[in-house]
């Protein structure tokens, strides 16, 4: 608030609370902040007429191919150069080498929400308005909006804010871009509005949001039906050994049928659509919501 100055006017120094900066950022005010990432996103949404997303998971570190290529390129270029091998030199070619390998899951994310966004535009006439959806940031999520955004189709991009990796992509629809503080309320809209989810090889972060939502799903505090893709066998079955979890009796046998392990777009492709189309697009159970 500013200092009062002798003979000010009330009306030039009276402030009203949701116009106080320093009272909004402040510990008292955080069911306020928690409250506006809930209702400004919805109202958002709403004006939008988001009902309907596919949401993709996945590392922010995955390079794109082009990406990866020239980096790896460079560092051995150096190598040939130099005529010996610096310090750390060796290490950093073979992280490089890595993520040529990597960089097909973004190629493949990509060229999978492509795909989608394309045949979401052929089942508007339905009532049915799906857009891919995604974290915001790089790697995977880029990957995902990238993708929308060459079949020239809208996405959502789910951002938090973070010291470090969570840059915002430039493919996201700028209007539906959203930035969130909160990690829970970037999860709820994340599942609120999904209709199905794409878990592409992931870290911690993709580990969370995976197995919150699936446990959501198990335990069926959602009535919706959402098909889940696990994309990529070889790295999903050395990270997530579910038969172990199995044998050990921590999970039921049946719990293996809440996914999917899919290992190629075409088959990612044709599983969503039809599973999108038997329950949605077809189904009147889960009728379309309206303004």
């Amino acid at each position: 608030m500013p200092p009062r100055k002798k003979n000010d006017h009330p009306a030039s120094w009276l402030m009203k609370s949701y116009n106080n900066i320093e009272f909004l950022n402040s510990p008292s005010a955080r069911i306020l902040r928690v409250m506006a990432e809930m209702t400004e996103p919805a109202d958002r949404f709403r004006r939008h007429r988001v009902w309907d997303t596919v949401v993709f998971f996945g590392s922010a570190r995955t390079l794109s191919s082009r990406d990866a290529r020239r980096n790896l390129s460079e560092l051995k270029k150096t190598q040939k150069t130099s005529g010996r091998m610096p310090r750390g030199l060796q290490l950093r070619i073979d992280r490089a080498e890595r993520d040529v390998i990597m960089s097909r899951y973004y190629e493949e994310a990509a060229e999978l929400a492509e795909r989608l966004t394309v045949w979401f535009k052929s089942v508007e006439e339905s009532g049915r308005k799906f857009m891919i959806c995604s974290g915001g940031g790089p790697g995977i999520m880029e990957a995902a909006n990238r993708g929308a955004k060459r079949a020239k189709g809208k996405s959502v991009g789910l951002n938090i804010s973070l010291p470090f990796e969570q840059a915002p992509n430039p493919y996201q629809t700028r209007d539906l871009s959203i930035e969130f503080h909160y990690f829970f309320i970037r999860k709820f809209w994340f599942f609120y509005l999904a209709k199905a989810l794409v878990v592409f090889p992931g870290g911690f972060g993709t580990l969370d949001e995976f197995f919150e939502l699936l446990t959501i799903i198990q335990t069926r505090k959602s009535n919706k039906y959402m098909p889940v893709v696990l994309y990529g066998s070889e790295y999903w079955s050395k990270v997530f050994n579910i038969d172990e979890m199995i044998k050990w009796g921590t999970i039921s046998p049946e719990d293996i049928n809440l996914f999917r392990t899919i290992d190629t777009v075409d088959e990612a492709y044709e599983y969503l659509k039809g599973e999108l189309t038997e329950h949605y697009v077809n189904n009147s159970r889960h009728p379309v919501k309206r303004k």
